[in-house]
């Protein structure tokens, strides 16, 4: 078999003579002065989601979803990475003062605001609602000999 000729077609969007639309301008729609900022912090992984006052999701991002695997999710360092981008999705939606509120006890919990906040937003409260058992499960019962 001798070699396959690969045609090459350029971008009917180009072809039109309409500018290509990206996906920046899909959040830009919604234009919002201040916002709620949840970070849940596993030991496994850090997400991220940006509400509304309303508590309507605006944006989220976690530390899986930029392409960390394993035991590199659950990082201070990419904990940072998802702050950092999610700061710029807040950024177009004009987002200028966040309110925190943060779950877990993994190592990304403060590296994440850290992140979010290197970017020009302001913070107002920081809120810890972090889920501390009361009893806890029944425990196994005794072994038998």
């Amino acid at each position: 078999m001798g070699k396959k000729k690969i045609a090459v077609v350029e971008n009917e969007v180009e072809k039109k003579g309409e500018a290509p639309v990206e996906k920046t301008e899909k959040l830009a729609k919604k234009r919002v002065d201040s916002g709620i900022l949840h970070v849940e912090s596993t030991y496994n992984n850090t997400k991220l989601t940006l509400n509304d006052n309303k508590e309507n999701t605006l944006a989220w991002s976690s530390s899986g979803a930029l392409g960390f695997k394993g035991a590199k999710k659950g990082t201070p360092f990419a904990a940072a990475k998802v702050g950092e981008t999610l700061a710029l999705k807040a950024q177009t939606l004009g987002i200028r003062e966040v309110k925190v509120i943060v779950k877990g006890v993994g190592s990304g919990r403060e590296s994440a605001i850290r992140g979010f906040i290197s970017k020009g937003i302001n913070l107002t409260t920081i809120q810890d609602k972090t889920a501390v058992p009361h009893n806890g499960p029944k425990p196994p019962r005794p072994r038998r000999n």
